[in-house]
Formats: C-alpha cells, structure tokens, sequence
C-alpha cells in the first residue's frame, strides 16, 4: 500500500489503482492540473481513508487484487450516497460500469483515456460535491434555525435583533405598530407577539384593512346588530370584540378610510366598542397590532391619516428589515420554503442549483420573503427560470402586436405574483411608472388582489 500525502477532505481526491506507474503517472496530471491527490493500491487501504475523511472524489480502477472497485463503489455508496465515484474500466468491463451508473457511480473512463478526460470528469464531480456539501450544511443550518425559532429563520444580526425585540415587546403588553415592505413578514411578526404574551392562549384576530370594500369594512370591523341596516339579517360580532382577551392585528392600515379611522381611535383610548345599531358601549381587552408598509407619519403630514391615530398606534414601532439588508438569511429560507414546497406537491426536494443558487444571491428581492417562497415554489415545481403560462393559442398563430401584449400581460402577472399584489412594488420592478402600469392591467384584465 502507498499512500503518498494528505490534503484538504472536501477537495482530495482519493486515486486508487494497483499500478505504480499508473497512480504516479495520474497523480502527476491531477496535480499538475491543480488537484489535491492521494493514491492507493488497494481498495481496502483507500476505503479505511476514506471513512476516515472522506474526500471529494474517489477514482478507482475496477480490477484490483483483494476487494475489487465494484465494491469499493458499492461500500462507499453504502456509507455516502452523494460521494462521487469514477470507475477506470478496461474493455470488458464496460457494461459493468454502465450498470454502476445507473446505481449511483458518477461516471466511468474506459483505459486507454487521455489525461483531458479524467481531468473533466473530476472537475465536474468536485462541483457536484461542493454543491452536496453546501446542501447539507444549509439543512443543518436550517434544522438548527428552526429549532430554535421556526418563526423567525435566519442567522444576520438584523434578524436576530428582531427576534430579541419582538420577545421583549410581547412580554410588555403594549399596542404595537409593524412597519415592513410587501412581502416582508408583518403577520408572522404579529402573530409572534400574540404567540409568545400572555393572551396566547385567546383568539388571534387578523384583519387585512385594504382587502375589503370601504362598505364592509366598519361593519367586520365594529360588528352589527340585526336590521342595523339593509341585509343585516341577524348579529354579526365584529373582529374587535372576537378578539377578546387576545390580540388584533389590522394588517395595511394605513388604507383604513378615515371615517372609521376616529372610531377605531376610540377603541384605543377607551378600550369600547359600539357596534352597528346599538347604543351599547361594550367593553373590550385586548392587545393592538398594526401593520403598515408606509411611513405613517409623512402620511399623517400629508393629511391622509389622522396624525392623532398615529401617534396613538407608535407606542412601540417594530421595523422588519428588508430581505435585501440580510441577504445572509436567504438561502437559509430557501431551502426550508423549498422543502416545505416539495412536500406540500408530494414530490423529492431537488437540490440548491449553482443557476438557483446564482439567482439567490443577484436578485435584489423586491417582494421580500414573499417572493422568495414563490421562486421555491416554482423550484419544487421544475419551473424556474420558465415564463408565466397565459393564453393557450399558439405563438404562430398570432400577430407580432398579439405576441408583444401576449408577452406583456406574462411578464406584468409574473410581476405581480411576485410583488405579492402590489402595484408600486411591481411598477418599480418593471421600470415603468404606477399609472402607466394601472393602464395596462385594466387593459389585460388582470386583479392586483388575487395575487395577494
């Protein structure tokens, strides 16, 4: 046996063959080429290395004395499924190899190769190995994450901030206002608050102020009484007193209409409600968490929102960075939202790509994490990078204008779904100004709120 040095683990590669001249002779190309090497002249000797540190690659001709390369393969693959193995073979044991591959073997030389081929081979299956180990230092980084708080994933001391300070804030009891971009995760912060206070264990009322007509919104809001007006069959409790005890988080508002705008500063202060057709001021506990994508004060200044509402809802603001300022979170939460994606369509989770990985670590993320659990999504699904499918007649079929808006409406759906429904973020992106895009989405039909 001849074992001749000993390298970094994740990048040697272990060369078995038992042929002096031969393992001196691809020791010298692969260093020559760059390549960390040790050799071996028998299986046995390379596979007790091996478990010892196991190396990036493993080369290994398939006719040796003692344990053959077959079943070196078959034991290294039994230890390290994701360990590539390529198999020197002479000309019969070609459908030997073949066979190997399809069990697992990385690639196969037939003798008599030339240099160039075994030094492509390995480079590829070192990629491929970097790509495994990442991979699975992700998970435990992912495992580990999640274990300690699988709301808030994440290791960037801006995420760790957040989680300490909504810990602290949910001890208090106080009214909370949220301030994040689209897609930023407002609600799971909310609900952290409601989760980790005393109120855990009464209703968390969540209410989402710019998804429902001005019409409705006082009355899901305040709650009414029968006949309080036309339609109103019987008693309707409103969120306000549902979340008795626990916690109601108005998610946007800042789209609250102003006239209930008063109304709802008079629950704050005197913790009251009235609902629609009665008198009856009823009492009420809970805890306030709102949510806002704007800065409520220059809203207030500008006269479109009450500045006393604001400084009434800013006891205590918590800001969510954006994914952009903790870019050392995202592939953490990729591969949790792309395992969660693959299990959800029942269906393997594939592995962390170098494009995915590329693509992860250039995109500026405008739609925050929203989006980031939509690209996994379309990740599980095998269709990253592929457009939005819209109308089904054939592209030979229409007309270049037809095309063009076919085209169009594509990439402003792809747009929206990724900017989670809002307009301005999806303005942005698309580098187009917010009337113009108002425009075209009225033109091709589409609603910003089925995307939300």
């Amino acid at each position: 046996m001849s074992r001749d040095a000993v390298f970094d683990a994740a990048e040697r590669i272990v060369f078995v063959d038992d042929e002096e001249d031969v393992r001196r002779a691809n020791r010298q190309s692969l260093e020559l080429d760059g390549f960390a090497v040790e050799t071996f002249d028998t299986a046995e000797a390379a596979l007790s290395a091996i478990r010892a540190e196991p190396p990036g690659v493993v080369v290994t001709d398939v006719r040796l004395p003692g344990m053959d390369g077959r079943a070196l393969f078959d034991r290294v693959r039994a230890e390290d499924p994701d360990l590539p193995v390529i198999l020197i073979t002479g000309h019969g044991d070609i459908s030997m190899a073949v066979a190997a591959m399809r069990e697992g073997a990385y690639d196969f030389l037939a003798k008599p190769y030339p240099a160039e081929s075994l030094m492509g081979s390995v480079r590829r299956a070192l990629d491929h190995r970097r790509l495994v180990l990442e991979n699975r230092r992700l998970h435990a980084r992912l495992d580990a994450a999640i274990d300690e708080d699988p709301a808030f994933l994440g290791i960037s001391p801006e995420i760790v901030r957040l989680r300490r300070l909504v810990r602290d804030v949910a001890a208090a009891d106080v009214d909370v206002l949220i301030l994040g971009e689209t897609g930023s995760g407002k609600e799971v912060v909310a609900s952290a608050l409601h989760r980790w206070s005393r109120r855990a264990n009464k209703n968390f009322v969540a209410m989402n102020c710019g998804a429902l007509p001005d019409s409705v919104v006082e009355s899901e809001l305040f709650g009414h009484e029968a006949g309080a007006f036309t339609g109103a069959l019987k008693r309707r409790v409103g969120r306000i007193e549902h979340a008795q005890g626990g916690t109601l988080f108005l998610d946007e508002i800042e789209s609250m209409p102003m006239a209930l705008q008063v109304k709802l500063l008079r629950v704050l202060q005197e913790r009251v409600v009235e609902p629609l057709g009665t008198n009856e001021r009823r009492p009420v506990d809970m805890r306030v968490v709102s949510a806002t994508k704007v800065d409520l004060g220059q809203e207030a200044a500008a006269g479109t929102f009450r500045d006393d509402l604001y400084h009434r809802l800013n006891v205590i603001t918590v800001a969510i960075p954006p994914l952009r300022e903790r870019r050392e979170d995202i592939l953490l939460l990729f591969g949790h939202f792309l395992s969660r994606a693959a299990a959800r369509f029942g269906r393997d989770t594939p592995p962390v790509t170098s494009a995915m990985r590329d693509h992860l670590t250039r995109h500026s993320w405008p739609g925050n994490v929203r989006e980031l659990d939509h690209f996994a999504e379309r990740c599980a699904l095998g269709l990253a990078g592929q457009p939005v499918p819209d109308a089904p007649a054939p592209a030979a079929a229409l007309t270049l204008s037809e095309q063009v808006e076919r085209f169009e409406r594509g990439l402003i759906r792809e747009e929206l779904i990724m900017a989670g429904g809002d307009v301005r973020v999806a303005a942005e992106s698309l580098g187009v100004p917010r009337k113009t895009l108002y425009d075209k989405i009225a033109r091709y039909g589409l609603a910003p709120t089925e995307f939300r």
